[in-house]
C-alpha cells in the first residue's frame, strides 16, 4: 500500500512539473544589413549551358591480359542545360603488349594439345586481339558542382558528371580456323612439327569486326579558366571477344576446345579505362547568373 501511494505521488509530481514548464518556440533568425534577403549564390558562372565542348584526351585500358590499349582521341558535346549534354566520344587504339605476352613469346611451349592455340610462340603477339577504335554517342548528366581548395589558398570550380551511351568498338582478332583446316593439318598422320608449320600460317591471319556494347562511367571537371577544363574520367565498356586468339570453347553446353577458332571463342570481358583530357568551351565566355533583388 505504501509502495502504491509513493508511485502515485511521483506521477502527480511529474505531471505538475510538465504542466508548469514553459512552451518552447522556434525563433526565426532575421538577417540584417546588406545580406538581408540575398540568395545563396549570386554571380554563378554557368559553365555548360548552351555551350559546345571540344575535348582532346588520351585514354588507357586497365587490367588487360595480353595487350593494353592507348586511345588518343576527342569528344564533342553540346550542353542543352548546365546539367545535361549530348555528344560523341571517340579514340584510335594503339596497342602496348603486356608482360604476360612477352613471357609467352619468350618461353611458351607448343604440344599436340595446344598446337592450334599456340602454333608458334614467337608469333603469339600477332594473334592476340586488339582494339582499333571506339566511337560512343552518349548523354552526359552533371548532378553536382562546387569548388576544390588547395591549402585554403587556391580554389578551382569543379563539377562531377556521369554519362552513358552506346559504344561502337572496332576489333582486330585472329581469323577463324575451322575444323576442316584442323583435319587438313593432320592428314596422313602428320607429325607435330608438320602441324606446327601448318598452323603457324594461321597465327598471323587477321580479321576485323565491329562490336556494339553499352558504355558508361563518371568523371570530374576542373575549370582552369572560363573556357578550359581538365577532365578525369573512368569508362566501362563490356563486350565479348577473343583476346588471346586461342581455342577457348565451342561444344554446346560446355567450355571445351572444339578444335576450331571462331565466334564461339568470344569470352565476356568487362573492359574499362581511365581518361585524362582538356576540354575547351565555346562561346569562350560563360553566362553569369543574375537575381532581381527588388
Amino acid at each position: 500500500m505504501k509502495r502504491f501511494a509513493l508511485t502515485l505521488t511521483m506521477i502527480v509530481a511529474v505531471l505538475t512539473l510538465a504542466g508548469s514548464a514553459p512552451t518552447v518556440q522556434a525563433q526565426e533568425v532575421e538577417i540584417e544589413g546588406p545580406l538581408a534577403g540575398a540568395p545563396a549564390v549570386v554571380g554563378l558562372r554557368i559553365y555548360r549551358a548552351l555551350r559546345f565542348q571540344v575535348q582532346l584526351h588520351a585514354a588507357m585500358t586497365l587490367q588487360d591480359e595480353y595487350t593494353r590499349t592507348v586511345l588518343p582521341g576527342g569528344q564533342l558535346n553540346f550542353h542543352l542545360t548546365d546539367w545535361l549534354g549530348i555528344g560523341v566520344w571517340g579514340g584510335y587504339g594503339l596497342g602496348l603488349d603486356t608482360a604476360l605476352t612477352d613471357q609467352i613469346v619468350d618461353k611458351g611451349q607448343t604440344n599436340s594439345v595446344n598446337v592450334l592455340s599456340l602454333p608458334n610462340r614467337q608469333l603469339f603477339a600477332k594473334q592476340i586481339g586488339r582494339i582499333k577504335f571506339v566511337v560512343a554517342p552518349q548523354l552526359t548528366f552533371i548532378p553536382l558542382r562546387g569548388k576544390l581548395g588547395l591549402f585554403e589558398k587556391l580554389f578551382v570550380d569543379t563539377d562531377f558528371y556521369v554519362f552513358g551511351g552506346v559504344g561502337v568498338v572496332g576489333l582486330e582478332e585472329r581469323a577463324d580456323v575451322t575444323a576442316a583446316k584442323y583435319d587438313q593439318c593432320f592428314e596422313g598422320g602428320s607429325s607435330l612439327p608438320n602441324s606446327i608449320q601448318c598452323f603457324s600460317q594461321t597465327a598471323t591471319v587477321r580479321s576485323t569486326r565491329v562490336a556494339i556494347a553499352p558504355t558508361f562511367g563518371a568523371g570530374l571537371s576542373l575549370f582552369l579558366a572560363d573556357f578550359v577544363a581538365m577532365t578525369i574520367e573512368w569508362r566501362g565498356l563490356p563486350f565479348a571477344w577473343n583476346t588471346s586468339g586461342t581455342d577457348e570453347s565451342g561444344f554446346s553446353g560446355g567450355d571445351f576446345p572444339d578444335k576450331a577458332i571462331d565466334s564461339k571463342d568470344y569470352l565476356p570481358h568487362f573492359n574499362h579505362m581511365m581518361t585524362l583530357g582538356f576540354a575547351f568551351y565555346f562561346p569562350t565566355k560563360p553566362k553569369i547568373s543574375t537575381v532581381d533583388l527588388d
